[in-house]
């Protein structure tokens, strides 16, 4: 029996009509490469080969009104392609604004937990002749790396060639556990529970005062509750509008080399010089640096069960200095006392303490906690989510079509009505920026802004490996 950890779990608690918990995907196909060319059936039929092979993507949640402990995993013995993928097409003219107007639509509506939490959209009408694929997975079974690793066993290496996990045969769907073992088993989890608290405690308890401690030393993260307030820092709505840029990554790691810090601090750079723009312009530029929560690949380091392995750790924009190179080495450093920080703190520590979630209860708290507008009677936690995903580095295809761009687009919260996810991609940077409509109506000021702060820093990196004496580095990772 596949029982839901409590991570996984919490991502279902937490879910309302506003808080939407699945994380999503837009490809972007070049169908020329596709033998015969594109039809929306033949591509329905396709998938319903390859995902056939995956049990993963036949998995369902279910549960029992006696269980005491979170739902399981079972296999969708009905299982229908056809209630998973979908059709669309954009409305003339048919541009980014429109492909980004009918994804915003689909990423504002819920999956239906009655069947394996994931769907498809295959869009069409696009004006260039290319083909998009919205993809929708709920973060109870994929976090970032699995959600794009799941959707790369989809694909191939060649137009022609099987899926990179394919399998011999169909794989036959298990056994569904009946709901009297399901209920049993729940009750002597939860009969453990007192133990694991136990354990869980001393160690917990450290956590603030090592936190203040290195705080006092200069050598912390930023603590939550200390961002400054923006326009997108508020109640959230069910309503999503998203963007989505590309961006060389030859340019990027021009930078990295220029200045001796990761991509990772490139990238976080980028974003802060384009969200000070943003906010510049609206004129709403915070005096003191906003703070983005990275979401922390703990796969392969963390024994917990389940399908999240993630942690995270919050990051400081410099957004409050001006001069992009002083920005860069400032969140290098910065970046190097936030990663050491984190080194400090448990691996599974978020999935450890997830297991107490209870659904009743968290269900409660996240409508009070909207209806109120809590997040707006508060000091802001964090201000958005800034994720770095990796993907693949050669050039992929999926059903035959080459993929010539592959958006990411992570969940957003109340508080944190923007989220930017950033995924490598045959030589790229593909940015996919998602928010609450109403907090971030005018999306792709932000996703333009975004070339510009990399121009900034690729002239001063050019600049400085012109000149005969290097004068300023940022801080080695």
């Amino acid at each position: 029996m596949d029982r839901l950890s409590g991570l996984d779990a919490s991502f279902l608690y937490f879910e309302s009509r506003t808080s939407l918990m699945h994380v999503c995907g837009l490809l972007v196909l070049d169908p020329t490469t596709i033998a015969g060319g594109y039809d929306f059936f033949r591509l329905r039929d396709e998938l319903r080969r390859r995902v056939g092979r995956n049990p993963a993507f036949r998995r369902m949640v279910h549960d029992t009104i006696l269980n005491l402990d979170h739902p399981v995993w079972v296999d969708d013995d009905e299982f229908d392609i056809e209630h998973h993928v979908r059709h669309a097409s954009v409305p003339a003219p048919g541009g980014r604004d429109e492909l980004a107007a009918v994804c915003g639509d689909i990423a504002g509506q819920p999956l239906d937990r009655s069947r394996p939490l994931w769907e498809m959209w295959i869009i069409d009408g696009l004006a260039d002749g290319t083909i998009a694929v919205m993809t929708k997975m709920h973060h109870a079974t994929v976090d970032g790396v699995s959600g794009a690793n799941l959707v790369s066993e989809l694909c191939s290496l060649e137009p022609e060639d099987a899926p990179l996990a394919a399998a011999s045969t169909v794989a036959e769907p298990a056994a569904r556990p009946s709901d009297l073992r399901i209920a049993m088993d729940g009750a002597l989890r939860l009969a453990r529970r007192p133990v694991k608290f136990a354990r869980l405690l001393p160690p917990t308890v450290g956590v603030l005062p090592e936190w203040i401690g290195r705080a006092r030393r200069g050598t912390a993260m930023p603590a939550p509750f200390t961002a400054p307030r923006t326009s997108f820092n508020g109640t959230i709505t069910g309503h999503r509008s998203v963007a989505f840029a590309r961006l060389d990554l030859a340019d990027v790691k021009e930078i990295k080399n220029a200045f001796g810090c990761t991509v990772n601090d490139v990238v976080l750079t980028i974003c802060s010089g384009a969200l000070r723009q943003y906010l510049a312009d609206r004129g709403e530029l915070p005096a003191s640096s906003l703070v983005a929560m990275v979401p922390v690949s703990v796969h392969g380091k963390s024994t917990a069960p389940g399908t999240n392995k993630v942690s995270g750790m919050f990051a400081s924009l410099a957004s409050d200095v001006a001069d992009p190179v002083e920005r860069l080495a400032r969140i290098a450093e910065q970046n190097r006392v936030a990663k050491e920080h984190h080194k400090t703190l448990s691996a599974s520590l978020l999935q450890d303490w997830a297991q107490f979630a209870a659904p009743n209860t968290f269900a409660l708290a996240v409508r009070l906690y909207s209806k109120l507008r809590l997040a707006e009677r508060h000091p802001v936690i964090h201000n958005l989510v800034i994720s770095n995903v990796p993907g693949p580095p050669m050039p992929i295809y999926f059903l035959g079509a080459r993929i010539i761009g592959f958006y990411p687009f992570g969940p957003v919260f109340h508080g944190a009505g923007l989220n930017v996810t950033v995924l490598s991609n045959d030589g790229h940077l593909d940015v996919g920026l998602i928010a609450c409509r109403e907090l971030a109506p005018q999306l792709w000021d932000l996703a333009d802004d975004l070339a510009p702060a990399l121009a900034d820093l690729l002239s001063a990196a050019r600049r400085l490996d012109s000149s005969p004496t290097p004068s300023r580095r940022a801080a080695p990772a």
